[in-house]
C-alpha cells in the first residue's frame, strides 16, 4: 500500500513538473507585443518607422511589432492610447512624444504596470521612460550640415542659414555647432554671412531664400536644417534660375525633395532614416523586456544591423550620424517617406 502511495506521489510530482515546464515553454514561445506609438497617423515619416519595426520583429523572431498613433498630433491623443495599452498589458512601448512632460504621468503608470517604455525621435522627460533614443546628436547634425555644403561649394564662398524659428531650441543648437565646424582650417575660404528664419512656413521660407540670393550676389550656398525650409529654398533657387550657382543642403524628406535632388538643384541632403529609428527602437525594447539590458548608463545594447547603442546618463542614447540622400539613392527612399 505504501509503495502504491509513493508511486502515485511520484507520478503527480512528475506530472506537475511537466505542466510547469510546459507552461515555461509556452511563456518563452509567446511573442512579445511591442508598440511603436508615433505623433500622428498618415505621416510618411512615421509609416517608415513602422516598416523598421516590422523588419526588426522579423529578425528577432519573438516579437510582434504594433504601429499606433492618434489621428492628430496631440499629447491627449497619445495619453488615451497609452491608457488602452496598459489595459491590454502590452510588453513595451516606444513613443515619439507630442509633449515631453504631459506624457510622464501615464508612462510612469505604464512602467509601474510592468511595461517597458522608451522614447525616440521626440523624447519624453526623464522619469517617464527608461531610454530616450535621439536620431542623432546636435553636434553630429550641425557639423555634418557644414560638411555637406562644403562638398557642394568646393570649400569656398559665402554661406547662409535658413532656419525654422528663432526660438527652435534644436535648430539653434545645430547652428552653434555649424559655427564651430566652420572654424576648422579646411573651411578658411567659407563664411556664414547670415541666419534667417522662415518660421517653418513654406511661403515665408521661400521669401527668405529669395531675399538671401538678392542680398548676397556672391552667395555660394544655403543650409536649411528644416524639412519645410530646404524644400522652399530649393524651389526658390530653381525659380530664380540659380540652380548650379547657389547650392542647397539641409534636413529634408526624400519624397518631397526627390525632384530637386534628381535635377541637381540639391546635390545632397540628410535626415535620420526613420526605418532605422523604428528598427533600433524595437531592438532596444526587446532587450529591455527580455532582460538582455537594464538601460543603465554604460549599457551597450546590440541593435542588429545598426551595431550597438550605448546608454548615456539619464538614459540618453544616440542612433548615429544622419543618413545622406543623393541622386543615387533618393528614389528608393522617396517611395518610403
Amino acid at each position: 500500500m505504501k509503495n502504491m502511495v509513493l508511486t502515485l506521489s511520484l507520478v503527480l510530482i512528475l506530472a506537475s513538473g511537466t505542466v510547469f515546464a510546459q507552461a515555461q515553454q509556452e511563456a518563452a514561445d509567446e511573442e512579445l507585443k511591442l508598440v511603436l506609438l508615433v505623433k500622428s497617423l498618415g505621416n510618411g515619416f512615421f509609416e517608415a518607422v513602422a516598416d523598421g519595426g516590422v523588419e526588426a520583429a522579423g529578425e528577432l523572431d519573438n516579437v510582434t511589432s504594433i504601429y499606433m498613433g492618434p489621428s492628430t498630433a496631440t499629447a491627449e491623443g497619445q495619453i488615451e492610447i497609452i491608457e488602452s495599452l496598459i489595459a491590454q498589458k502590452v510588453d513595451g512601448i516606444a513613443i515619439s512624444a507630442n509633449d515631453p512632460d504631459a506624457l510622464v504621468p501615464v508612462t510612469k503608470k505604464a512602467m509601474k504596470a510592468g511595461i517597458q517604455v522608451i522614447s525616440f525621435d521626440s523624447g519624453i522627460s526623464e522619469g517617464g521612460r527608461t531610454i530616450d533614443l535621439a536620431p542623432s546628436a546636435a553636434e553630429l547634425i550641425g557639423r555634418q550640415q557644414v560638411q555637406l555644403i562644403a562638398e557642394l561649394v568646393g570649400y569656398k564662398g559665402d554661406i547662409a542659414i535658413l532656419s525654422a524659428t528663432s526660438q527652435a531650441t534644436n535648430q539653434n543648437i545645430w547652428i552653434e555647432w555649424m559655427k564651430e565646424e566652420i572654424k576648422k582650417p579646411e573651411y578658411k575660404d567659407m563664411k556664414i554671412v547670415e541666419t534667417v528664419y522662415g518660421d517653418d512656413a513654406a511661403d515665408k521660407s521661400y521669401r527668405e531664400a529669395v531675399g538671401l540670393m538678392q542680398k548676397y550676389p556672391n552667395l555660394a550656398g544655403i543650409i536649411s536644417p528644416t524639412t519645410v525650409g530646404v524644400l522652399a529654398a530649393s524651389k526658390a533657387i530653381e525659380d530664380e534660375g540659380m540652380k548650379g550657382k547657389v547650392q542647397i543642403t539641409g534636413l529634408g524628406l526624400p519624397s518631397e525633395m526627390q525632384h530637386y535632388v534628381e535635377n541637381g538643384t540639391c546635390g545632397q541632403m540628410a535626415l535620420w532614416n526613420p526605418i532605422d529609428l523604428g528598427y533600433t527602437s524595437t531592438y532596444i525594447l526587446e532587450a529591455l523586456v527580455t532582460g538582455k539590458a537594464e538601460g543603465k548608463p554604460g549599457d551597450k545594447i546590440s541593435v542588429g544591423r545598426m551595431g550597438a547603442v550605448t546608454v548615456g546618463e539619464g538614459g540618453a542614447s544616440i542612433m548615429g550620424v544622419p543618413f545622406v540622400f543623393n541622386a543615387d539613392n533618393i528614389a528608393k527612399f522617396a517611395a518610403m517617406f
